[in-house]
């Protein structure tokens, strides 16, 4: 498995304020001895970090996110399930220690966001 190549992507995204979860990611990025490569607004509600972690840090990060209040998509989850089941592997693997890069995007879902929306789907029940 090369996952050194390979970007894996994440996308989630948050109800909380941008000013409160920042410094949580960040802090929960460093914990697992993640450091962040890149961090960059890519519209008024989206972020966009990229980060290089280990394979063996790979289920703290997953927990970090969750524990942050970050909601993650399937496909995300898919994702992050299938590197857990990759660390498991890879202790049984002489290759030792195996570097991902991981791009996060993040949207934050502001109240009035989703009070636009739920105020659109009250009008199709």
């Amino acid at each position: 498995m090369d996952d050194a190549n390979q970007t894996h992507e994440l996308r989630g995204y948050s109800f909380q304020d941008r000013q409160a979860i920042l410094p949580v990611l960040t802090s929960a990025f460093s914990h697992c001895g993640g450091w962040v490569l890149e961090r960059k607004a890519t519209s008024a509600t989206t972020m966009e970090f990229r980060i290089e972690i280990q394979l063996q840090s790979i289920v703290e990060l997953y927990s970090s996110l969750v524990a942050a209040g970050l909601e993650l998509t399937r496909c995300t989850h898919d994702t992050l399930t299938a590197l857990c089941v990759s660390r498991k592997h890879l202790a049984l693997s002489p290759h030792g220690r195996s570097l991902l890069t991981v791009r996060l995007e993040l949207n934050f879902l502001e109240d009035v966001t989703l009070h636009s929306l739920l105020m659109t789907g009250s009008g199709l029940a």
